[in-house]
């Protein structure tokens, strides 16, 4: 992570490089949420755990190890769209998600938050989804900043069975 100065204050930049190829690849993507959602298979579509209202998945294109994503059941596009209730169930889930990560993958810190539609960022505009970035200490060093590439150090697989037993524990 890089800092960069703004009006006197320094901001933390996260580089990503490594996923322009997701960023720059053609498809409509618009569905995906859904279509994770609808399927059967929790480990093939990377689900954790599915509350009533919303769902924690582990992004597939990861910025870190233990990248997840938490969205609405309902495909909601815009944050005043949200019910009380989904909002609610989003941010408990949230929480309970950091304190797995913490506790599961020792994690420092995390980055976290949404790009809300299409000019702001969002990859996937049309499904509002929040997203909670675990960080460590000194996790970024001159792989992304130099060589264009980011070391993943465990597949997502090997995460998904390291998280899942934790969110099985969830009411």
């Amino acid at each position: 992570m890089g800092n960069c100065q703004s009006s006197g204050r320094v901001v933390a930049r996260l580089w990503a490089p490594w996923r322009m190829e997701y960023v720059s690849s053609p498809g409509d993507r618009s569905t995906i949420f859904e279509d994770k959602i609808a399927s059967d298979d929790d480990r093939g579509a990377l689900i954790l755990y599915r509350g009533e209202l919303a769902v924690v998945l582990m992004n597939l294109y990861p910025y870190n190890n233990g990248h997840l994503l938490i969205l609405p059941v309902r495909k909601v596009e815009r944050m005043e769209d949200l019910s009380d209730s989904e909002l609610a169930e989003i941010m408990s889930l949230t929480k309970r998600s950091m304190s797995i990560v913490r506790d599961t993958m020792a994690a420092d810190g995390f980055n976290f938050g949404l790009n809300a539609g299409k000019a702001a960022g969002a990859g996937i505009g049309e499904h509002i989804h929040f997203h909670i970035v675990p960080r460590w200490s000194g996790d970024n060093n001159f792989m992304p900043a130099v060589g264009n590439t980011k070391v993943m150090v465990q597949g997502l697989e090997d995460t998904y069975d390291l998280l899942l037993p934790e969110f099985e524990k969830i009411d």
